[in-house]
């Protein structure tokens, strides 16, 4: 929903405030902050003013904390404000970033954006990715607050969406003061969306800095702290959608005749979700259990993850990792912190919004590309009887991670100025 302000404000005067409302007092879904998503947030006691960083939701907010933590070793006299729009995002940076003030972002109206920049007072305001919203970029210009786009992307799917607004589009990135964007491709759109030329620059992306922390024999502990003995084979499938849980459950039952002792970790994307997925895992007949629920005695086939900001150490504990968003056309999800733990990776066809990521994988042959259940169920195999080649991609994927890593550093290079 919000989507449908961030390009153009008829289109939310229209239907947003509505769909909003109907979904926050029907369904819940922004019933938690609602105030403050209405512009009453509470005022910024300290005598510093605040970077303001915001991050819509648990990707963002991951990829925001490598530079969130460079920021404070080079700069502890700044404070931060942290502010998310969904409430698994507010959780996560909670936990990853304690000791900050926290506020849901308020929904892109004057009446809304304008008391909400009154009362935190910011200093300059990083916008992840592409949280491009036009009445809160006019409202910072208007007080003087500048504004950046930090791990900014147009990803392809997206990018001919913005094209048919490119007039009002053009109009709100000059409210921009800088471009910090991911690849030469988010620069080379953002340019024709109508960026100015000066303010545009690539650093990389912020998600190599965070996934640089993972450890390869992390596994062991965490296999531990699930009861996995070492040798079992185990499957992580990662931020999983509606439409994968049935090929992935699929594919682990062909994989489990050839191999009984395999543990599939599954972990959908979306905690709401949770539900429906063991509906699911009823209907297939497998043992399972929820990862809060864990047997004290040897766990069970599958395990369905349903603990907030563990997934990233979950993925050390496996032998083959599946990340989702991609057998269904969502636009894939971040490959990074699997890799980090050099384990290898496998993912659907459809990676458009980790198209630069999904490129290097395959070219550096750290990850394969699968179309459907039966092609997942043959590599998962294939890598389970061939641990050369799994600890071959698995190496190759922590290369990459540890080649491109650098992009905080980058953009706190560019942001010294204005900060």
């Amino acid at each position: 929903m919000y989507w449908l302000y961030s390009l153009g404000l008829g289109a939310f005067f229209v239907g947003g405030l509505p769909v909003f409302m109907a979904q926050a007092i029907l369904r819940g879904k922004y019933r938690r902050g609602l105030p403050e998503r209405l512009g009453r947030v509470p005022a910024w006691a300290g005598p510093v003013p605040p970077v303001w960083l915001h991050a819509v939701s648990v990707g963002e907010v991951m990829a925001a904390i490598p530079l969130a933590r460079e920021l404070a070793g080079r700069r502890p006299d700044l404070p931060l404000l942290v502010s998310t729009v969904t409430d698994t995002g507010r959780n996560v940076a909670e936990q990853r970033l304690p000791g900050k003030q926290f506020v849901f972002f308020p929904v892109d109206l004057g009446w809304a954006v304008e008391p909400a920049l009154d009362r935190l007072r910011p200093r300059i305001v990083l916008l992840t990715e592409t949280e491009i919203w036009p009445n809160f970029i006019r409202a910072c210009g208007a007080r003087g607050v500048p504004v950046v786009l930090i791990n900014g992307r147009i990803s392809p799917r997206s990018y001919p969406r913005y094209r048919r607004v490119r007039r009002l589009f053009a109009q709100v990135l000059r409210g921009i003061r800088l471009f910090c964007m991911q690849t030469p491709e988010d620069a080379g759109r953002i340019l024709d969306l109508g960026a100015p030329a000066e303010r545009v620059h690539v650093v990389g992306n912020l998600k190599f800095d965070l996934a640089v922390t993972g450890d390869p024999q992390d596994g062991s502990a965490v296999r531990r702290m699930l009861g996995l003995p070492p040798s079992r084979p185990v499957l992580v499938a990662g931020s999983t959608h509606r439409g994968e849980e049935a090929p992935v459950l699929e594919a682990f039952h062909a994989v489990r005749s050839a191999v009984p002792d395999i543990t599939l970790l599954l972990a959908p994307r979306h905690p709401e979700r949770l539900g429906e997925v063991e509906t699911l895992l009823e209907r297939t007949g497998v043992a399972w259990s929820r990862r809060s629920r864990l047997p004290a005695s040897q766990p069970p086939p599958v395990i369905l993850v349903d603990t907030m900001g563990e997934l990233a150490r979950l993925y050390a504990a496996g032998t083959v990792v599946f990340v989702g968003g991609s057998l269904v056309p969502i636009g894939g999800h971040n490959g990074l912190e699997p890799a980090a733990y050099a384990r290898p990776v496998l993912f659907g066809p459809h990676m458009g919004n980790f198209a630069e990521m999904a490129r290097l994988f395959l070219e550096q042959g750290a990850a394969i590309q699968v179309m459907n259940a039966d092609g997942l169920a043959a590599e998962i195999l294939r890598l389970l009887q061939e641990p050369r080649l799994a600890g071959r991609m698995g190496e190759a994927g922590r290369g990459i991670v540890e080649t491109h890593r650098g992009a905080g550093r980058r953009t706190l290079d560019l942001l010294e100025a204005l900060l």
